[in-house]
């Protein structure tokens, strides 16, 4: 009788991968400078001295009125940049795909030609505008429009479009096409095969990417804030520019509930779409 091979035949060249990108990360560990030296018991008094200068919170109500401003201004950051970034990515999303751009909509002539004609374009802008990160957009319109929220809700706008343009078009290419195409073989409208044969099985996973992409928009909000685009970032500078480490941890807090709402949010409209 025959003993059998209990040798799992993919080790060696999962061993050959785990190799591989060990000697691959390896150099980017070196370039990074990355020294885990800092956590050392050596410098564990330093450290420390650090955070205790984030207790306790600041809670007067001085302070409280301004966190509160600063959080509303945040959010609405966050929602009029992702409000305007669907206005493009919506119908860049439905140009760039596939499955249901013009050309695949069509069964050919002048439909199907401007279709391919345009789908590589709109792919192109939406690689650019995703390519410059929101930081350095919000740069380039603190010295446009001035210090102030209004730079923040372009730099969001202007990269979030391309951020949810790309993966909307992935997300209607990847849903099945069969409702849709039999809609537009009984005479149904682009527009209408799209809305009832491909809307209703992408819907949850649109409304999942986009809220999350939303409270993304949050924390980039904060961050931008520290090239003077307002909300909770901005005052997260002034506060460590006056060494008040009670200030930036109450700030960090309300930053914390924001992130944990907006999770919530995100489970409720996933639960009422299911």
């Amino acid at each position: 009788m025959l003993k059998a091979d209990s040798r799992d035949p993919a080790a060696w060249p999962r061993l050959l991968l785990t190799l591989l990108a060990i000697a691959l990360l390896w150099p980017g560990v070196q370039l990074s400078e990355l020294d885990l030296g800092v956590l050392l018991p050596d410098s564990q008094n330093e450290m420390g001295r650090f955070v205790a200068q984030f207790w306790p919170p600041a809670h007067d109500e001085a302070f409280l009125q301004l966190l509160f401003k600063a959080t509303l201004q945040t959010l609405a950051i966050a929602t009029a940049g992702m409000a305007l970034a669907l206005v493009l990515a919506i119908p860049a999303g439905l140009i760039a795909s596939r499955a249901l751009s013009l050309s695949a909509a069509s069964r050919g002539g002048l439909p199907s030609r401007l279709g391919r004609l345009l789908r590589w374009p709109i792919r192109g802008l939406l690689i650019f505008l995703r390519s410059v990160p929101e930081i350095v957009w919000a740069l380039l319109f603190v010295r446009a429009v001035g210090l102030g929220p209004a730079a923040g809700v372009l730099a969001i706008a202007i990269t979030y479009s391309g951020m949810l343009g790309k993966v909307y078009a992935e997300i209607f290419e990847s849903t099945d096409q069969r409702p849709a195409h039999a809609l537009l073989q009984a005479g149904s409208g682009r527009l209408a095969a799209f809305a009832y044969g491909t809307l209703p099985n992408v819907a949850g996973e649109l409304l999942s990417y986009t809220v999350y992409r939303w409270e993304c928009a949050i924390r980039a909000s904060v961050v931008m804030g520290f090239v003077g685009a307002g909300g909770l970032g901005q005052q997260i500078d002034l506060s460590i520019r006056m060494f008040a480490g009670g200030e930036v941890a109450s700030i960090l807090l309300c930053f914390l509930i924001l992130v944990l709402a907006a999770d919530q949010l995100s489970r409720l409209l996933r639960w009422r779409l299911t």
